[in-house]
């Protein structure tokens, strides 16, 4: 807290500088000021929160003073020191808002007492003003988003809009919401937060806008009583990421002409604020530039399975890693894309990846269900979208080759997972005891034994039981769900079928 003493008397100005220590009480001792002249100068850009000031100085006096520094910094508690014991001066320094009146012959522990007062007065009306600024502020943000959100104002809210809202003009000509993401001083929360702090003050301070702070971006409320010139709005949004070093994401609704209108712009900078999930972190994405997009494919298809399978089997993170990117570079080079579109597809990947891990875990016994949240929202990554879908195959991998490797599971359980990761090909009895390390005929003995069939009879109930999955979720031919379990012969298939479901494949799909 900052404090100047005012004496036109060296030795006064002097003493009351050095005899008390300021500094240990918490004040910031300003350089004294040796006139009323002197100190309006300074106070200006100084700024003090308590003035000690003599009265009776060359020049103006110190009930001057008071009255020009009430004028200009009305928070500011003045304190005299005066060596008229004047009841008259008194009455009049009341008058002009003096906090204190003492005499120079005061002592020393009368002076810090009255500063000390002085002190607790201001620190009460901060912390006052400070609940009344989060109270407004709060109420004024509530305003600002049910205005954006649904566009209905009671009339109790519109009274308030002129004082809260005041770059906002209810009766303007032009409106338009953009939406501004930035990055660039580090990934921590505290650090994103600052960031989007200090875009929101110089958005207000450069733009004639409201603004609406997040967490995770900024939204700019602009309106004019003419066009909006957006040439200029991104000129200043330039000099922002200039000075704050950081790259800004500019999504932009289309221009509205009625303030209840509003809801529109914001939903459509909205929607345009989704493409920051690929569309890099910095870019400026209009509504016209993306309302087109009807999107792009939302499911992987039966071949993209397989090579998922293969590639989580194979154990090579550089593989998985370059057909992950291959899988999201082929959807955005797709003009219809949306994030939608692509959060679906992606979750359709993952979906499948936890379904075959959900297989080979019920095969070696244990129990893998499918989690209730996939992936996050495309706008909300701080990951670019192919590097998300890598991570989170990648563990689906890690956790296929823990139960491989696992001591707990006997070599019958990896024998069966291997026959459901090959359902689709002629896998002999001797090719599955080859990868469990047996002797064929050691092997068939101990398989019939643990599961109470064959291996001839475990492979066909096996291949029926994933062709009853297929012809459950899937609507391709009846033909292409016998060649996916391993059998080219349709017919055959359909006999396998019956004897052991109780129904042709036709109709168990009709029924099912």
């Amino acid at each position: 807290m900052r404090i100047l003493i005012v004496d036109d008397e060296v030795i006064i100005r002097t003493g009351l500088s050095t005899v008390i220590n300021w500094e240990e009480l918490g004040f910031e001792l300003l350089p004294p000021a040796a006139s009323a002249e002197e100190a309006l100068v300074r106070i200006p850009e100084e700024r003090p929160h308590i003035v000690l000031t003599d009265i009776r100085m060359t020049g103006k006096d110190g009930l001057e003073l008071t009255a020009e520094v009430k004028r200009q910094l009305p928070d500011t508690e003045i304190i005299i020191l005066t060596g008229y014991d004047d009841f008259a001066y008194a009455q009049q320094a009341i008058r002009e808002g003096v906090s204190d009146y003492l005499l120079k012959t005061s002592s020393p522990n009368e002076i810090i007492k009255a500063a000390m007062e002085a002190k607790q007065r201001l620190l009460k009306r901060w912390d006052a003003q400070k609940q009344d600024y989060i109270q407004q502020t709060a109420f004024r943000g509530s305003l600002l988003e049910k205005l954006l959100s649904d566009g209905g104002l009671d009339g109790a809210s519109i009274a308030q809009f002129p004082q809260l809202l005041p770059k906002l003009r209810m009766n303007a000509k032009v409106f338009q919401v953009l939406i501004i993401a930035a990055s660039g001083w580090g990934d921590a929360t505290n650090y994103a937060s600052a960031l989007h702090f200090a875009v929101d003050n110089m958005a207000a301070e450069l733009l004639d806008c409201e603004t609406l702070l997040r967490k995770d971006y900024v939204v700019i409320v602009l309106s004019s009583d003419a066009t909006i010139d957006m040439n200029k709005v991104k000129l200043e949004l330039g000099r922002i990421s200039r000075k704050l070093k950081c790259k800004l994401f500019i999504a932009a609704g289309s221009s509205v002409h009625t303030l209840w209108d509003l809801k529109i712009s914001y939903s459509e900078a909205s929607f345009a604020f989704t493409f920051k999930g690929f569309r890099g972190q910095e870019d400026y994405v209009t509504y016209d530039d993306v309302k087109g997009n009807k999107g792009g494919r939302t499911i992987c298809s039966q071949e993209e399975e397989e090579q998922l399978v293969s590639h989580l089997k194979s154990g090579s993170a550089i593989e998985l890693r370059h057909w992950a990117n291959q899988m999201i570079e082929a959807q955005l080079a797709d003009p219809a894309v949306t994030p939608a579109s692509l959060q679906a597809f992606t979750d359709s990947i993952v979906i499948s990846g936890h379904r075959w891990l959900e297989r080979v875990t019920a095969a070696l016994g244990g129990e893998e269900k499918l989690p209730e949240q996939l992936m996050t929202d495309s706008h909300e990554m701080s990951e670019r979208p192919e590097e998300k879908l890598f991570k989170h195959l990648q563990s689906l991998m890690d956790k296929y080759h823990e139960l491989l490797a696992g001591e707990r599971v006997s070599y019958i359980k990896r024998a069966i997972a291997y026959i459901g990761d090959h359902l689709d090909k002629n896998v002999t009895l001797q090719q599955v005891a080859k990868h469990v390390h047996l002797n064929p005929n050691h092997f068939s003995e101990v398989f019939k034994r643990e599961t109470g069939l064959t291996y001839i009879e475990f492979v066909t109930r096996e291949r029926i039981r994933r062709a009853m999955e297929m012809l459950d979720d899937s609507p391709i031919k009846i033909s292409e769900v016998a060649r996916r379990v391993g059998y080219e012969d349709v017919k055959y298939f359909s006999q396998l079928f019956k004897k052991i479901s109780g129904k042709t494949p036709s109709e168990y799909r009709t029924k099912s």
